[in-house]
């Protein structure tokens, strides 16, 4: 016999007569005042349960929160017609996010309150024990186990509350429609975004220049192992649109040594003297391609780690992007500016574009 230094407990070794049968043989010692277990609290029945008026008062509560998120889906997407969205007025906006918010956040709680209440109020209210096994069950057990999902559709009433269930199902289906219309709305609403994205504002002779000023770019100003964040002539000057417009047609324009430069054969033409121009939007997910290693001619998208090797007509050389950066033609008029030889010969942006 022992006692414990800590607790003052009479310990005893796990294979002495005294110690307790169930011991595990690895057991050094068993304590003899082990806690037993103290079972389940007596059951406490609920309101609805000791009378049926308040059950089908829970009842009527919980399909009408449904209902409600039904109501909330819809007006959110009438919302979003009825509160548009006005360019150049700020209170437009906060209109149409205010109303669509609104109807939002109804669909989504009211699901969410009325699952919720149903549980708590009209589900089959008893405690029970799951005893955990670590392998699988036998054939009797897994039998059991599809009875226990049978006991709990009827406990739970879904297939006999049908007016719950269906109410249930109704927000369901309608929650996620208005984020369909939202989506929708991203996009041009009477034109083919496909047409839209094959082409930008770079045509024959629109001279490069410089983002965000508009200044045009001479051939003599770019240095060697410089970098310039270019935009089209012209885009400054859009009163609508300018955007969109240069999300498509950023470009980043480099100078490197003529020798260094991999050039394809039928794209020999289209620099000039070392200097190469090509997309900013990343061939992943569109992204701005921004950062450029002088030293290494590599041109890194800071999102998802995808690089780009400019020596090399912008070849993948790491990363999730599928294709090169695609290459604007570039050329110099008589006054010695950079100017395009024509628009990008490929979609620019996320290869999916491409694959139309």
């Amino acid at each position: 016999m022992a006692k414990d230094d800590n607790g003052g407990k009479d310990i005893i070794a796990a294979d002495s007569p005294g110690a307790h049968p169930e011991a595990s043989a690895g057991t050094a010692v068993v304590a003899r005042d082990a806690v037993a277990n103290p079972g389940l609290p007596p059951h406490r029945k609920r309101v609805t349960d000791l009378d049926p008026k308040k059950e089908r008062t829970a009842e009527r509560t919980v399909y009408t929160l449904f209902y409600l998120s039904i109501v909330g889906s819809v007006w959110a997407i009438a919302a979003y017609m009825i509160f548009p969205i006005i360019p150049e007025d700020t209170g437009s906006v906060r209109l149409n996010n205010l109303f669509i918010g609104i109807g939002l956040a109804l669909a989504l709680l009211a699901i969410g309150i009325g699952a919720v209440h149903w549980g708590k109020a009209i589900m089959s209210d008893h405690e029970g024990v799951d005893e955990r096994h670590p392998v699988q069950g036998t054939d009797e057990t897994r039998a059991r186990a599809i009875e226990i999902f049978q006991e709990a559709n009827e406990e739970s009433g879904f297939g006999r509350r049908t007016l719950i269930r269906n109410s249930l199902i109704g927000a369901l289906v309608a929650f996620p429609l208005p984020a369909v219309v939202l989506f929708r709305g991203l996009g041009p609403q009477d034109e083919n975004p496909v047409e839209l994205l094959s082409h930008t504002m770079w045509k024959k002779g629109t001279r490069l220049t410089i983002d965000p000023s508009g200044t045009p770019i001479k051939a003599s100003d770019v240095t060697l192992g410089s970098a310039f964040h270019v935009i089209p002539e012209g885009l400054v000057d859009l009163e609508h649109g300018r955007l969109e417009e240069k999300a498509k047609a950023a470009v980043l324009l480099m100078r490197l040594k003529p020798q260094d430069l991999n050039e394809l054969p039928e794209r020999k033409d289209w620099s000039y003297d070392g200097i190469v121009a090509y997309s900013k939007i990343c061939t992943h997910v569109g992204c701005p391609v921004a950062l450029y290693e002088q030293q290494t001619h590599h041109l890194l998208c800071p999102c998802h780690q995808s690089q780009f090797d400019v020596s090399n007509h912008c070849e993948v050389i790491f990363g999730p992007a599928k294709r090169p950066l695609p290459q604007l033609p570039i050329a110099v008029d008589a006054e010695g500016y950079l100017i395009a030889q024509s628009d990008f010969t490929e979609p620019v942006g996320p290869s999916f574009w491409e694959r139309s």
